[in-house]
């Protein structure tokens, strides 16, 4: 059986608050998109043992740390599952705010639940999936939501991209989650996202921020650099996705995009209709 796990862009992100737990406290909405990983997974041949292999992109993490296996094994202590084959083909890249392995987990546990007819609800895989990542949930109702808490707690956001077009680049770099966090300085945001959200794309540049570029574009000037080259092809919108290293630009209709793909040979790029 098999489902293609796709990625997400954040509209938005502010970093609201430092937690007691070490945890920040944010507010965005995550969007999802059509860039999209494929995973399978199969009951295994008696006495051979569960396994992932690994194939497209390359993916420095052993079996058992990837999310894919952690998903299987969080089912597999509750309901005693038998062993399986995962064969899953990367496509998102990683380290680029994209939520790839996130999507790769709520996927496997997905299919888990139709494979052995678990019967959990959305709300009982989203649950579990939670306990994999903050932001695993979300990939589990897979449609645009406010997430507030640590990214995990959800509602309903009024917000429809349909008939625009995504532009976005993944540079070779990467940034760590844990040190785009230790270089915010939290404070509460003075416009709803939603409240932004609600007017007209073109009118989000000065209002829809996401409070880990003032940091990350001082650490990685490249990716500033994109932005505004993002914005001189005629964007609408541009932004970094969640703590970087993507860049996106959203932009009308397609009339540029075979320019934009070619912006950017050295890099991996995507021209997405949303």
């Amino acid at each position: 059986m098999i489902r293609f796990p796709n990625a997400k862009i954040n509209l938005g992100l502010n970093i609201v608050n430092r937690r007691p737990d070490g945890y920040h406290d944010i507010e965005t909405v995550f969007y999802p998109i059509a860039l999209e990983d494929s995973l399978e997974i199969v009951p295994a041949a008696e006495g051979s043992g569960t396994s992932l292999s690994c194939h497209g992109r390359h993916v420095d993490c052993p079996m058992e740390k990837n999310l894919v296996t952690k998903a299987f094994r969080l089912l597999q202590q509750e309901f005693d599952l038998p062993d399986v084959e995962m064969h899953l083909i990367k496509h998102i890249p990683d380290g680029a705010g994209l939520g790839g392995g996130s999507s790769d987990a709520s996927s496997a546990l997905m299919l888990l639940n139709e494979i052995f007819s678990l019967n959990l609800s959305d709300d009982q895989l989203a649950q579990r999936a939670a306990r994999l990542g903050a932001d695993c949930a979300f990939f589990v109702y897979n449609r645009p939501l406010m997430a507030t808490g640590i990214g995990n707690i959800f509602s309903p956001v009024d917000v429809d991209l349909k008939g625009y077009y995504l532009f976005l680049v993944k540079p070779s770099v990467s940034v760590p989650t844990a040190a785009a966090y230790a270089q915010v300085h939290p404070q509460p945001s003075d416009t709803p996202i939603p409240s932004i959200l609600a007017r007209p794309v073109a009118e989000w540049k000065d209002v829809l921020k996401n409070d880990f570029e003032p940091s990350v574009f001082a650490q990685y000037p490249v990716l500033a650099e994109i932005k505004a080259e993002i914005y001189r092809q005629g964007a609408l919108y541009a932004s970094m996705s969640g703590s970087g290293s993507s860049m996106f630009g959203i932009f009308a209709d397609d009339s540029n995009a075979d320019l934009l793909k070619s912006l950017y040979p050295q890099y991996d790029s995507y021209f997405i209709a949303l």
